[in-house]
């Protein structure tokens, strides 16, 4: 990429907006740079930009510049009005939101309470297939479930435009997050014109219609996504970035030597081998930031053996943790043995009897367990380890694979690239798959709902009725001791019944430039680019 072409860009850009505009959100004395552009790198290439089909993270990162919600997620991952400039609930069970006049869609409509209507149905609506269909069963919307299985029409689902700006929300329970859920791409509203006149083909640039402080400008394939400011934004007054523009790099070296080269200003990751070079060289652009977010493996329940928990926990306990999360990534994560994270708000999770074990120990009661169901040198357990692309996944993968191997356990490696990837898990043609599960929201729930039976995210199949029981009971508690109670027994069940391997509890390591400023330490990683601005360099 050669900067002279994005700078022509961005002076068109600034020309459109008239001029560069001094955010609120600016330090005073801040002196601003006259190209106010920001390249990401983003991981992978986006599997689709439609809000309510989305499932990953590269594709939440474009989504949330492109549309915006009831709520926003803070720098600090707190709630901040969006579309809906107040609330209110008398209960926790009926929300009542009060939407913003100003707000329009990129062609200068307003963005009416029907918008929304007409998304959270068409998230639940069978139809629409959403992988996330269960974000709007887990708080207990009413008839949210029995429309997700297709026992109720849409138009029953409890949401409600009483007029044009005020939305309803009724759920069946009382939940007391349930607004800090609502900063969630599957939560978006979404253009209904747009989408009956294009069909799927309305998320393409010059279709696509959008009401965040950005649009769509161009989609290349594998190459960029290219958004320039949304002057239809209500709050465009207050956006400096005029052009963001995100590269699908799945290679983190390739990513970092174009950081170093000047052609990225925020990276997606980090090289595990360059880190601590990193460090050392550049502390002030390598930044840090704990997430909620747990980095594990799935089993399949539906493929044998791994129906067996003797199985199952024979090689969850032969996984070194402290090497994975020391040595092999080295960059500030930490052994996982349960599948909340500390970072969580509010939740503490309580540490297993098996992680106070020694490796050794643990590594001689995984031998047993396996010979006990049925392995061993005559007959090894043999099966393939399913990653996406992703020279970090690999180095993990290929450190257990090694750890596995001490059992005289067979591993093959299998990577896709990330469409292939979510797709394969989805329909369940995995032994062992790789995942990780970033918070959608900062509460406990958020990471223990994944493992309910009905769980859109449930790749592995897994299915405990007294677990479900827990999770359903926690929505009932509006005091949050008596929820973490029940995380706490809901934690326990995971460490009996082992349905995922817990391996480490994520960071977010990332290069970020000096210039760029109001980069948020989020522990959600909910980044915004109107939040951001590029300082004079």
């Amino acid at each position: 990429m050669t900067h002279h072409k994005t700078m022509i860009n961005t002076l068109l850009v600034a020309a459109l907006f008239g001029g560069s505009v001094q955010a609120a959100d600016v330090p005073a004395g801040t002196k601003l740079a006259p190209e106010q552009v920001l390249v990401k790198g983003n991981g992978s290439e986006p599997a689709t930009l439609d809000p309510q089909k989305v499932e990953g993270v590269p594709e939440s990162n474009i989504l949330r510049d492109l549309f915006e919600g009831l709520v926003n997620s803070g720098p600090k991952g707190e709630v901040l009005p969006g579309v809906a400039e107040s609330w209110e609930t008398k209960d926790n069970k009926h929300y009542v939101f009060h939407l913003r006049k100003d707000a329009k869609w990129s062609n200068g409509e307003p963005v009416t309470a029907h918008d929304f209507v007409y998304a959270f149905q068409r998230a639940v609506d069978p139809k629409t297939a959403s992988p996330y269909s269960w974000y709007l069963e887990m708080p207990t919307i009413v008839n949210a479930t029995e429309i997700i299985a297709g026992k109720q029409p849409v138009d029953t689902l409890g949401v409600k435009a009483s007029d044009d700006h005020t939305f309803e929300v009724q759920l069946e329970k009382a939940i007391p997050y349930f607004v800090s859920m609502l900063s969630h791409t599957t939560t978006y509203p979404v253009p209904k014109k747009a989408i009956e006149q294009f069909g799927d083909k309305w998320t393409q640039p010059g279709n696509m219609v959008s009401n965040g402080a950005y649009v769509l400008k161009t989609w290349v394939v594998n190459e960029r996504i290219a958004l320039e400011r949304n002057k239809q934004y209500w709050n465009d007054g207050k956006t400096v970035i005029n052009q963001v523009t995100y590269l699908p790099i799945q290679s983190t070296n390739a990513e970092l030597s174009r950081y170093l080269a000047g052609e990225v200003d925020l990276t997606y990751t980090t090289p595990i081998e360059r880190f601590k070079q990193l460090k050392k060289d550049y502390p002030s652009e390598l930044q840090v930031t704990g997430l909620v977010s747990t980095y594990y493996y799935n089993y399949n329940f539906k493929h044998k053996p791994f129906d067996d928990v003797r199985v199952r926990t024979a090689l969850s306990y032969a996984i070194d943790r402290d090497v994975i999360a020391d040595k092999v990534m080295g960059q500030g994560q930490t052994p996982a043995y349960g599948l909340t994270p500390d970072y969580v708000d509010g939740f503490k999770p309580v540490a297993q009897p098996w992680s106070k074990l020694t490796q050794a120990e643990r590594d001689a009661k995984a031998k047993a367990l396996l010979t006990e169901a049925g392995f061993g040198p005559g007959k090894p357990l043999k099966f393939e380890l399913l990653y996406n692309t992703d020279d970090n996944h690999k180095k993990v993968a290929v450190a257990v694979a090694s750890m596995w191997k001490k059992l005289g356990v067979q591993v093959s490696l299998v990577n896709q690239e990330w469409k292939t990837y979510l797709e394969t898990k989805k329909q369940g043609q995995f032994d062992v798959a790789r995942a990780g599960w970033n918070a959608d929201y900062n509460e406990a729930s958020s990471m223990l709902d994944l493992m309910q039976t009905t769980h859109g995210n449930n790749d592995g199949k897994y299915s405990n009725a007294d677990y479900d029981k827990l999770m359903v009971e926690s929505r009932n508690q509006v005091d949050a001791e008596a929820r973490n109670q029940l995380y706490v027994q809901a934690e326990a069940i995971l460490a009996k019944d082992m349905p995922i391997i817990p391996i480490y509890q994520y960071v977010t390591p990332r290069m970020v430039k000096p210039y760029v400023g109001g980069y948020p330490a989020n522990p959600l990683d909910n980044l915004y680019s109107k939040d951001m601005y590029i300082i004079a360099h």
